[in-house]
């Protein structure tokens, strides 16, 4: 059965996307079938696997308000093991009319689960890339997820919204979904030159003891690169210390999940 993986922070530019697109690019690489859904209205996981959003004629809203079925959405990528289901603009509609839809929170968990359902081969992970909001959207991706991945930016404001975001994690875990739990906060873009981000990490360490992944994104120019290709780190350049990291991403969630 696959294990859903939910990308959030409500705060922007944390690396959110950087990280859904990288992250399943490598567990695909290690054998994994990896789904990538992209529930962030702006499609930037969409474009950066490389999916031409103008080309679509159907996306992830058609399966949150048309109950179109997922298959006929996903979309096959350039990285063997690895498939999308892509966003557009279109699903910034979808968070409007999911507020008047019965089991409005379930609405994203029904269609995948109709979609493993059907499936002949079955994925081994689901990254969910969320908005940057706490909104319904991000919502019906906690209900149906596993678990939570949080990106948190070396930045003095790293620990400011942590808090609520939490908050909304255990009330969905109370109300919503009882199996959610944190799979770990992953810090990104740090830069060990600065005493900021050494003092970030540290802090973020003391009060999230044991939560916060051994894997630390760096600043990394060929990361910042490699969407405006279409292309993830391991595809765009092999060899980097982008590439690097993200596979060491990938063994530390592998294990985690176990």
């Amino acid at each position: 059965m696959a294990h859903i993986i939910a990308v959030t922070n409500q705060k922007g530019g944390v690396g959110k996307t950087t990280t859904t697109v990288n992250l399943s690019a490598c567990l695909a690489d290690k054998g994994k079938r990896t789904l990538l859904v992209d529930l962030d209205p702006q499609g930037n996981a969409t474009s950066g696997i490389g999916i031409d959003k103008e080309s679509l004629k159907k996306n992830l809203y058609d399966c949150l308000i048309e109950q179109v079925p997922m298959d006929a959405v996903v979309q096959h990528t350039a990285v063997k093991k690895l498939f999308v289901v892509p966003a557009t603009m279109d699903v910034a509609g979808a968070a409007v009319e999911l507020v008047n839809m019965d089991r409005r929170e379930y609405v994203l968990k029904a269609a995948l689960e109709q979609h493993l359902g059907e499936m002949k081969k079955p994925y081994d992970y689901i990254v969910i890339d969320c908005p940057p909001s706490l909104g319904l959207l991000t919502i019906n991706a906690l209900a149906a997820a596993d678990s939570v991945l949080i990106p948190v930016q070396c930045e003095f404001y790293a620990l400011e919204g942590l808090a609520q975001l939490m908050q909304t994690v255990e009330m969905v875990r109370t109300n919503l979904n009882d199996k959610l739990r944190l799979l770990g906060l992953l810090m990104t873009m740090y830069d060990g030159r600065t005493n900021l981000s050494i003092q970030v990490t540290e802090e973020v360490k003391k009060y999230f003891s044991g939560q916060v992944f051994h894997t630390i994104i760096p600043r990394n120019v060929r990361l910042g690169e490699a969407p405006s290709h279409g292309e993830p780190i391991t595809v765009y350049d092999p060899h980097s210390k982008g590439t690097e990291v993200y596979k060491k991403l990938a063994r530390e969630v592998i294990g985690r999940v176990g």
